[in-house]
């Protein structure tokens, strides 16, 4: 079987933990990438077929350069489309101009005879985002019309494709999200990690991870952290992620981390985040923090589990069934402060900070074990025999 797997920068490490899930149920994929995937490992099996579509993406580029890369990127497309004898095109998510791809882009590939998968990460991110508008409907609705099967993570999602986007319920598949490990990993120790992060072996740390975006609900994460400075607590915070085109809420949070007095509390790397700095990220903290106002699913949890590090994070979406409460990781209430510091202090009072290390190799096993790529693959390699 051959299939052709459109990868995504947001879902990098989703993507390329899939592609290995699926080699393994003889699967022969087409992969279409850009310079960031060049030199990993899995490009060298023989069952890939790497196409360097995309190119170089530096964000740093001009306009001028931006606009041609992007052209050149749906030339060099729906050439490929044209021409390939891949029946099944497998989508993570969509390219600059979403509007032509949820439509324009997906009947061209139907013209084309293409069955088409899409792995809804977030059934509708503008939704979430606080910016959803009449053409993201529409379009959304299309995009959903011209799939032949959807993969959803959770019940949630499978019920608003259903309800909000009349999705017939036999197109729909749920998946759990597999665990995330293909960021390099080495010996490195926590007080080597902890080094290279210029912090004190002895300080308690905690991590806020991905992309900076009004719905990570970061600004109660800060108003905690006052009130835990304010209580004589001394944590650290590392905030480690690209600013997700929300100039503006990023100002703000600045300003709060200024008011708060918290400049000392917080180590800053708000930056896109290498692969190669991803180890040193994790095994640096203590626990991974998610003070998320609104989501379905994170794909953060599945990577921290693979670092063994535990998870606090607010009750929305289905973070609460990811987490096993003092085993895995901590639940609080969304959009307070108060139980969220709250939580916070339980955590470094519990059995799971004290015994972090027995914890971690815990934390690590569950994930490799009920988070295994091996079902999941193959559950997916049985969505594409019966739609081929």
């Amino acid at each position: 079987m051959k299939i052709t797997l459109l990868n995504s920068a947001d879902f990098k490490s989703y993507s390329l933990s899939m592609l290995q899930a699926l080699l393994s149920c003889n699967v022969c994929v087409d992969l279409i990438g850009n310079d960031d995937l060049r030199n990993s490992e899995i490009m060298t099996n023989k069952q890939v077929n790497f196409l360097n579509l995309r190119g170089n993406q530096n964000p740093d580029a001009s306009w001028a350069d931006k606009v041609f890369r992007i052209l050149k990127f749906y030339f060099r497309l729906l050439k490929y489309a044209s021409t390939t004898d891949s029946p099944l095109f497998h989508m993570q998510s969509h390219n600059k101009l979403v509007v032509f791809d949820r439509i324009f882009l997906n009947l061209y590939y139907k013209l084309l005879n293409k069955k088409l998968v899409f792995t809804a990460h977030n059934i509708d991110a503008r939704q979430r985002d606080g910016r959803n508008n009449l053409i993201n409907k529409i379009s959304l609705k299309i995009l959903y019309r011209l799939m032949d099967h959807i993969l959803v993570h959770t019940d949630k999602m499978k019920n608003q494709l259903v309800q909000e986007f009349a999705v017939p319920a036999n197109k729909i598949t749920i998946i759990p999200h597999g665990i995330l490990n293909t960021v390099p990993v080495s010996a490195l120790s926590k007080s080597q990690a902890r080094s290279r992060l210029q912090l004190n072996e002895c300080e308690k740390v905690l991590l806020f991870f991905g992309y900076i975006a009004p719905y990570k609900g970061l600004e109660y994460l800060l108003l905690a952290l006052g009130q835990l400075k304010a209580d004589g607590e001394r944590i650290k915070l590392i905030i480690a992620g690209q600013v997700k085109n929300c100039p503006a809420y990023w100002r703000t949070v600045e300003g709060l981390i200024n008011k708060l007095d918290l400049e000392s509390s917080i180590l800053k790397r708000v930056k896109y985040i290498p692969d190669h700095e991803v180890e040193v990220l994790f095994k640096g903290s203590d626990a991974l923090i998610l003070p998320y106002k609104f989501i379905f699913q994170s794909g953060v949890p599945f990577l921290s589990y693979s670092f063994g590090l535990p998870v606090i994070a607010t009750d929305v979406g289905s973070l609460r069934e990811v987490i096993i409460e003092g085993e895995t990781g901590m639940v609080c209430r969304k959009e307070d402060s108060a139980d969220l510091a709250e939580t916070i202090r339980r955590y470094f009072d519990s059995r799971l900070y004290r015994n972090l290390e027995v914890s971690m190799e815990n934390i690590k096993a569950y994930g490799n074990e009920k988070y295994s790529w091996d079902g999941i693959g193959a559950t997916i390699h049985g969505v594409y025999k019966a739609l081929l």
